[in-house]
């Protein structure tokens, strides 16, 4: 039988809107219930990860968790928690989309189909494709009425707001067609449950009614609040955009770095939200973390179990290496291991000088290196001063006065680190 997956959401805070008689419904048997996600491009962010962890939960608890890809709805956009209309997406660029993000999921749930609670992988596209209007019309249409639609919380929202930019058609209908996808789901797999997030709960509920209208059949919904940070901004956002869960487009440095980065009140919040330790477990990192709030337990728990969720263990340990390079506690043998993308990205805005790869090849000496190739320091006097004072380091070892630079220097093929002191950094970079 099912373990209590309600009650495991609820603990982690994990739990907004539910249908009556949805969590002794889920307790009688293994079942069916699926969350939608809009390929709006070839990879996830971590806005999505609360869905992903309530799929991955959902299974775990003995259910068979199903992912809808919106190949179909997301050519028009969800209205929901939106003030203006979203671009459309071409099919081309939509299936794109679905491939990449169809990868990622691979590695959170279990799609091993002689696995008893197997996950499965759908795409609305595939029932959508071939539906004509006029047999929309006639077939969900006529059993939802304007008025309920009108009713809904985001269609007044937007019709209500501020910003007069009205809601098109297009856009009102989005209900209908995710109705459908629930209707669709029931009669060929059936699905007798959705989840999503709260701004979803109008068109969830959209599909229940249009099940029971047009089956006689009771199905179920539920939803999880969305997370905002304590101080009100946007989760899952930074000045540079969103955090991805593709290491092509958001490093896994900078991943763990987001979550170190999270501040204690959130921090409380994310324990339970984002990683999967055990109540127990939960309550003894709180503990600790108030006891010695200086030495960040709970953001070091939360990067450390969020990364190794999404980048896996050697990602992890790189993550890790490369944030320690900030603390000046890394090897010269952990910075020449960095890739060019991190490499970039840790020493952002630090002055560099061109190089040939001529030079290198012939051996650059340490003092021309410091002063006339590259001014980091002001003369060769200087240059000297410093190394006399044991204060220069190349890639993080530190180096004597006649220390030739080679080839065997490069970091990632391409650069050379010099430093001196604990903060002042400068990069040789080859030119070929």
């Amino acid at each position: 039988m099912p373990t209590n997956f309600v009650q495991e959401l609820r603990w982690r805070g994990l739990l907004h809107d539910i249908m009556p008689e949805t969590e002794k419904f889920l307790l009688s048997e293994p079942t069916k219930g699926y969350i939608g996600f809009d390929p709006t491009a070839e990879s996830l962010h971590i806005g999505s990860l609360v869905q992903i962890i309530i799929l991955m939960h959902y299974q775990k608890a003995g259910h068979i968790p199903i992912v809808l890809m919106g190949g179909a709805t997301g050519m028009i956009g969800d209205p929901s928690g939106k003030s203006d209309e979203r671009n459309l997406l071409d099919q081309k660029t939509l299936e794109k989309n679905c491939r990449g993000i169809q990868k990622q999921f691979e590695k959170f749930l279990d799609f091993d189909p002689s696995s008893i609670n197997s996950a499965r992988l759908v795409n609305n596209y595939d029932w959508m494709k071939t539906y004509s209007l006029i047999d929309f019309s006639r077939d969900i249409g006529k059993h939802i009425t304007v008025n309920y639609m009108m009713a809904k919380e985001s269609v007044k929202k937007r019709l209500s707001s501020e910003v007069k930019v009205g809601m098109s058609f297009t856009e009102f209908t989005y209900q209908l067609l995710q109705g459908f996808d629930f209707l669709h789901l029931y009669k060929t797999m059936d699905c007798k449950l959705q989840m999503g997030g709260s701004d979803q709960w109008g068109n969830i509920t959209t599909g229940t009614e249009l099940v029971r209208r047009k089956e006689g059949k009771k199905v179920y919904a539920m939803t999880c609040p969305l997370i905002k940070k304590a101080d009100g901004s946007k989760f899952g956002k930074t000045e540079e955009g969103n955090i991805w869960l593709d290491k092509s487009r958001t490093s896994s440095y900078k991943f763990y770095q987001f979550w170190l980065n999270t501040s204690d009140e959130d921090a409380l919040s994310y324990i339970k939200i984002f990683t999967f330790l055990s109540e127990e477990e939960v309550t003894e990192k709180i503990e600790e973390h108030i006891k010695a709030p200086h030495l960040r337990a709970l953001q070091r728990t939360i990067a450390e179990e969020v990364t190794r969720l999404v980048h896996g263990e050697e990602e992890f340990i790189k993550a890790q290496d490369t944030s320690q390079i900030l603390f000046g506690k890394a090897t010269s043998e952990a910075i020449q291991k960095l890739d060019r993308t991190t490499f970039l990205e840790l020493f952002e805005g630090v002055p560099l000088a061109n190089i040939t790869r001529v030079q290198l090849k012939n051996g650059i000496d340490i003092v021309s290196a410091l002063s006339s190739e590259t001014s980091f320091l002001q003369s060769n006097g200087e240059a000297r001063r410093a190394l006399k004072e044991n204060a220069i380091s190349v890639n993080k070892k530190k180096i004597s006065a006649d220390y030739i630079i080679g080839e065997e220097d490069l970091i990632s093929n391409k650069y050379v680190l010099l430093q001196r002191g604990k903060k002042n950094y400068f990069i040789l970079k080859v030119e070929d």
